[in-house]
Order: structure tokens, then sequence, then C-alpha cells
């Protein structure tokens, strides 16, 4: 073979190595995110347990598999926005002055299911009292299926809609943050942080989880009520243990 006719097939390859080496680094990118959705949700659709994650401070949790931290350890909650299931838009931020009770929820998760409900009835009965309740909707992947979960279980408030996980990945490692699908924070009224679990809360559960922020205005609990009493960590008295 002659030289020139070797040339093209230098070319050639030249071009192929060139041509593959160009969307490396966006395949990594995105993997790189995927992986990190997918290692935030490898907890996915649990239906109890305390788990925490390593390194984790600041915060305790109770027997309950409630962990709360106390004002002036909460960590500021991030940037939550965007489109709703149903189609409209909400901003989280714009709760700020309202305990805000959040979330995480898919239509294909039992647990999600079996909570569903509890978290309507309670929601109606506090929302007069200062308290917005907003879900998270995560790894469906078209709007459909999570409306008609809305729609089967009556929920009326609104749900930020987040198929790939990337609003969760915006709290803060080592904080308060979901870790699993379903979990629920508690928001205070200065967009903070104060409590979570990662399992599905049946009514009972719901209302003591939340009871402790719902006295005053400033979101302080009213420690005269037993119901709802903290002891000196922030966590809900005879039942709190150090966080792993």
């Amino acid at each position: 073979m002659s030289a020139a006719s070797r040339a093209p097939l230098r070319s050639n390859r030249s071009n192929r190595a060139a041509d593959a080496r160009v969307p490396v680094r966006s395949r990594a990118a995105r993997a790189a995110v995927g992986a990190a959705a997918a290692a935030l949700l490898v907890s996915a659709c649990s239906s109890g347990g305390t788990s925490g994650g390593g390194g984790q401070t600041g915060f305790v949790t109770g027997s309950d598999g409630i962990a709360t931290a106390k004002e002036g350890e909460r960590a500021d909650a991030p940037e939550l926005s965007g489109k709703t299931v149903d189609g409209g838009q909400v901003d989280v931020a714009d709760y700020k002055g309202k305990v805000v009770v959040l979330n995480v929820w898919g239509s294909w998760c039992p647990p999600c299911r079996a909570e569903a409900k509890n978290f309507e009835k309670v929601y109606q009965d506090v929302k007069d009292q200062g308290v917005q309740f907003v879900g998270i909707n995560t790894r469906d992947t078209s709007t459909g299926p999570a409306r008609a979960f809305e729609k089967d279980y009556g929920v009326t408030y609104p749900s930020l809609y987040d198929p790939a996980g990337r609003l969760m990945l915006r709290f803060e490692k080592g904080t308060l943050n979901p870790q699993a699908v379903p979990s629920t924070l508690v928001i205070d009224r200065d967009g903070k942080v104060a409590a979570r679990t990662l399992q599905a809360l049946s009514e009972e559960k719901l209302r003591k989880m939340l009871a402790p922020y719902l006295a005053d205005e400033h979101g302080k609990s009213d420690k005269s009520d037993d119901s709802g009493k903290l002891d000196q960590s922030g966590g809900i008295a005879d039942s709190a243990t150090s966080e792993k």
C-alpha cells in the first residue's frame, strides 16, 4: 500500500478518536449527577428506620426515628422552587414566617401511599395555624402518575416535580437532609430545618413531629404542653439519643 493510500486511514482513525473524546466530559458530568442522585435515593421507598449517615452533627434522633436540631444549630433550608405536579409554580422561600412540612414522595412508593391520607388530614387541621405543607415528587418519569396519586388520595397541597432528585441534592451534607423516599422535614418559621424523619408517618406520629413548632408565631414550643414537651437537647422528651 502506498503512503498516499495509507494517509486517509490514519486520518479516519484520528477523526474517530477525536469524536470519541469530545463527549467524554459531558458524559462524565451526567454520570456524576446520576450517581449522586442514586446515592441519595439508595434507601428509596423505606417504610421505617433511623438511618442518618455518617459525620452528621448538631442534631439528635429519638427512638421514634424523628431527628431534631436545637434552635441556633439548625441549617438553612436550600432554595427549593420550580414547577409543581399540577403545572403551577412554588417557591418554598415564599412561606418564610410559616412552618413548612416538606414531604418527599413518589407515586411508585407503597409507604408514600400509606401515609398520604395522614398528611392531607393533618394539613387540613393545621393550615390555619401558620403551617404550609409542600411535597417533593421524585422519580416519577412524568407528571401523570403523580397527578393520579394526588387525586386518589385527595392531596390538596402543592408538590414540586423533581424526577431526578436534584432538589434534594441541594441540602447540605451533614444536616437534616432527605435521604430516602419517603422523607419528611419540618422547616421552622425562620426558614431553617428543625426536624426530619426517614420513614412513613402515621397521623399520630406526624402530629407529634409537628407539635413543638406550632405553639406561637415565633415557632417556639410551649413547654407546658406535655404532648409536645422538648428536652434540653431539642428532641422529644424521654426519646432522644445521640445521632451516630
